[in-house]
Order: C-alpha cells, then structure tokens, then sequence
C-alpha cells in the first residue's frame, strides 16, 4: 500500500513540474547540430518534430505544463563557452534549454499542432532580435561630443512620446502600428496592435510597444529614413490608413496619396501590393503641440 501510495505522490509531483523543450525549427539548426555533436542522435528534422508533437501531447494528456523554447545552435555554442560547459553530452544541453525559458522567445503549450506553435515562436524570435539589436544600435551612438547627453536615451524619449501622441489621437476600434527604419545594415520593422474595451481604455502588449518605440528611436538617434503607418478597424466603419514619415526628430504627416504608395507595397521587395477595397487612405490627426521637441544636441549630426 504504502508503495502504491508513493508512486501515486510522484505521478501527482510530476505534475507540478513546469518542464521546457528547446526546440531546433529550421532544417539548417538542425544539420548543424548533428554536424558538431556526436550526442545529438536525432538523423531527420521532420521525424524530430514529429516526435517533439508527441511529446508535448503526452505531456499534456498528463496535466503537465511545458514551455517551448527557440533552440539556437550559436547562442548554445556561447554558452557552452561562457559556463566551461562540454557541449557534446545531453546534461549540458538540458541546462542551456533550462534557461532558455527566462531569457529567449518561449510559449506555453496549450495542445495547439505543432504547425501553429512554430510560426508563432519563430516570430517572437524575429522580434526579440530585432528589439536586441535595435537597442544595441541606439546604445552605440553614445553622447553628444558637446553637451554629453545621451543621444540613444534621449531619442528613445522621444519616440515613446511621439508613439503616446499616436495612440491618444487615433480614433477608437482596433489598431495597427507598423514602423520601419532603412539606413542601417538592414530594414528594422516593428508591429504594435492595440484594442479598446468596453469603457473605451486602450490595451496593448507591452513588450510589442517596447520594440515598437525602440525601432522608431533608431530612426531618430541615427538620423535615418524611416516611417510609421496605423490602421483603425471598428466596427461599421471603413478602415482608416494613414502614416508619418521621419523627419530628424518629428514625424511629418504622409499625404493620402504617399500613404497609398507605402501601404501597397512590399517593404522587401517593393512589388505593388493591390490595394484592398472598403479601406480609407487619409491623411493622420494632428498630433497636437504637447509634444515639445526633445532638444537635438548641438553639433549631433550623422
């Protein structure tokens, strides 16, 4: 009896065990791996996934939370280096994706397919490292050579005033930010959605607006083009487009027609986009006057 009992606690323990799967989604990942260590046995990336759905659905039949993590063979290779880890055994690798849950893109598995689970992961991975980067350029302008402010900070203040400003004036419904920046290595892009309740108070994801007002510090710290561009959706009403470009430290109001031109084309390939139907191009609110300009240091120029 009393050992019935003890399997019984620890089928209940087991449940209480919050466990993480690093997981490698792209076919390139997993070669890589294979390739470098002679422990990682698996031999075909489809049937790896195929088994790591298994897995998550035994896992979950069980009543136990699992988390999955983005698995990335550089950043493990780096952490290997930096804990005098040997990356070639199966414990080190357990330890690398046991940390992946509190400082890379993970999500709850909720018993969703696996082909939904990974579009979304792979997507809060692209947004992480844009946001990484995106605040590595900002921390690398440094201080104006003549006043010694902090060009980053200050134009990230900027950016989250002139983003308030955006949302204070934009009508009610459901809306959709997209800002991008060019001039450096490559494209920045960042999305925000908001929603409003019933009361009318606005409610965002955080982390989105985060990234959202870092990528548009970018484009004022670093001087480079840039634009923003919302969409209101309520119901009974025709969509709202409009848009902002860059213009130093402000945004100057897009023309109906220029906001036309940026919404139906491609960012990447500039291919025409066909305009959608019931969608009004116009021109943005006026932001008002209490957005005061955050002082440009003199001499800052790049």
């Amino acid at each position: 009896m009393a050992h019935t009992d003890h399997r019984t606690m620890r089928r209940v323990l087991r449940r209480e065990i919050a466990g993480t799967i690093g997981l490698l989604t792209d076919e390139h990942d997993f070669r890589t791996m294979r390739r470098r260590y002679r422990s990682f046995t698996f031999d075909d990336h489809t049937l790896y996934l195929q088994q790591i759905e298994a897995l998550l659905r035994t896992r979950a039949s069980q009543g136990s939370h699992t988390t999955v993590a983005l698995f990335d063979p550089e950043d493990y290779a780096e952490f290997c280096r930096e804990t005098g880890l040997d990356p070639d055994i199966p414990s080190s690798r357990a330890r690398f994706t046991a940390e992946l849950a509190t400082r890379g893109p993970a999500l709850p598995y909720d018993g969703q397919p696996l082909t939904d689970l990974l579009p979304t992961l792979i997507d809060a991975g692209v947004r992480q490292a844009t946001w990484e980067y995106a605040s590595t350029l900002l921390a690398r302008i440094g201080a104006c050579a003549s006043c010694g402010e902090d060009i980053g900070r200050a134009a990230f203040e900027r950016a989250s005033t002139l983003l308030v400003r955006i949302l204070d004036t934009a009508p009610p419904g459901s809306r959709h930010l997209v800002c991008s920046v060019t001039g450096t290595p490559e494209t920045l892009l960042a999305a925000l959605h908001t929603d409003d309740d019933n009361g009318g108070a606005t409610h965002l994801d955080e982390a989105e607006a985060l990234e959202l007002a870092t990528v548009l510090a970018v484009g004022i710290g670093t001087r480079s083009p840039g634009g923003l561009v919302i969409r209101v959706s309520a119901p009974g009403t025709t969509d709202r487009v409009y848009g902002w470009r860059l213009a130093g430290d402000d945004l100057k109001p897009l023309t109906a027609a220029e906001v036309f031109d940026a919404y139906c084309t491609d960012i990447e390939s500039g291919d025409l986009i066909s305009p959608e139907s019931d969608v009004d191009y116009t021109t943005p609110p006026d932001l008002g006057d209490d957005t005061p300009d955050t002082p440009t240091p003199p001499g800052h120029r790049h």
